[in-house]
């Protein structure tokens, strides 16, 4: 399997993690969503990252729908099964995606338009739903399970990626993600080798 991917982007280091953690090997392939590459359009018609290329030709995109796929691939070693541990993991790895979305949104409109062309007052709205979502994750992620979930790895991924983009801007009042990602990191090695990186 190939994976369209990105070393910045939260959402693929979350499938890069999940993908580890089952043991399903996955080669990845750097995609410049900018350039709007053919092969990742044809693999993925939104052309975003990340996207999945089964062996049999088939095609995946969404890094849930991705990370739902390896859950069943590897006999449901990523999500729980029973009706409350499968809303809690899905809640919080659609918070944390959630907050992934918002935040992007709003590094790309200083990213990509001209300083005349900003709207600050969108790129506050979407910096208020992040940091509502961070208060979310932050009152609920002492609930996971030492047992890596999906959640476990868009958390990982995303606060990975708020380090690489915003770091010193959404540690402030939020003691237990800083701590939680300081423990998620020494319970599963693989994360520095994987984690959003420029």
């Amino acid at each position: 399997m190939r994976l369209f991917s990105s070393s910045a982007s939260p959402f693929a280091a979350k499938v890069r993690m999940a993908a580890r953690h089952v043991g399903i090997p996955i080669e990845t392939l750097a995609a410049d969503t900018g350039a709007e590459p053919a092969d990742l359009l044809a693999a993925n018609p939104l052309g975003k990252i990340p996207a999945l290329l089964l062996d049999d030709g088939d095609i995946l995109f969404d890094s849930a729908v991705i990370c739902d796929y390896l859950d069943r691939r590897s006999g449901h070693r990523l999500v729980p099964q029973d009706e409350a541990g499968w809303l809690q993991v899905k809640r919080l790895e659609a918070a944390a995606d959630g907050v992934g979305d918002a935040a992007i949104l709003s590094l790309y409109e200083v990213r990509y338009r001209p300083e005349d062309k900003r709207h600050q007052p969108w790129v506050d709205k979407q910096m208020r739903r992040a940091f509502r979502g961070l208060d979310f994750l932050e009152a609920h992620v002492g609930a996971l399970g030492p047992e890596p979930t999906t959640a476990h790895f868009a958390i990982a991924g995303l606060l990975g990626w708020l380090n690489l983009r915003f770091e010193g801007q959404w540690e402030d009042g939020r003691p237990h993600l800083v701590a939680w990602l300081a423990g998620f990191a020494d319970a599963f090695p693989a994360y520095e080798e994987l984690k959003p990186r420029l």
